[in-house]
């Protein structure tokens, strides 16, 4: 009776460590899965003059396999965003969808304190085609300067189309 009461024990102690180890194991705890960590917070952004131009949430979801944004700009138009490292081709990739009807889907990679996604090649009215570019920069000072820039098919910077800094609430 002894020898059985001590089996289930230890079968009982046995299952619950492997359910403790299988629940902190961590699939997106990567280096390479950590390079877009710097933008995620509770954020107040601010264009290059210092006015308010809206509020993001960017917090890590899906076991901190993907980053989720959540924007508001401050004349009330919002957007998502969901972001995510593709380990098949080593890539950061962003899908952008807001209530106007827009979306944006970006690809790339990072650089020293920078994340840079583009989009594919688009086809425009006023420009036959073009790209979106834009980059996210993590300063000195804790702030993330986010620049969205348009180029040409050949890549000469035709403008910028926004430029704000992310400042921690």
């Amino acid at each position: 009776m002894r020898t059985t009461i001590l089996m289930i024990l230890l079968l009982v102690s046995t299952s619950s460590i492997k359910a403790q180890t299988q629940k902190t194991k961590c699939n997106c705890c990567t280096e390479n899965h950590t390079k877009f960590d710097f933008w995620v917070g509770d954020w107040v952004v601010k264009d290059t003059l210092g006015n308010t131009v809206g509020e993001n949430k960017i917090y890590k979801i899906q076991d901190k396999c993907a980053i989720k944004e959540n924007w508001t700009s401050a004349t009330g138009s919002t957007g998502t965003s969901f972001n995510y490292y593709d380990r098949k081709d080593e890539t950061w990739n962003q899908l952008w969808v807001d209530n106007q009807g827009s979306q944006l889907v970006l690809k790339g990679k990072p650089e020293k304190n920078k994340m840079i996604l583009k989009s594919t090649l688009q086809k425009g009215q006023k420009i036959p085609f073009f790209y979106h570019q834009i980059t996210w920069t993590l300063r000195k000072d804790g702030t993330v300067l986010q620049h969205w820039e348009i180029y040409d098919k050949d890549h000469k910077k035709l403008r910028s189309l926004f430029k704000g800094v992310y400042h921690k609430k």
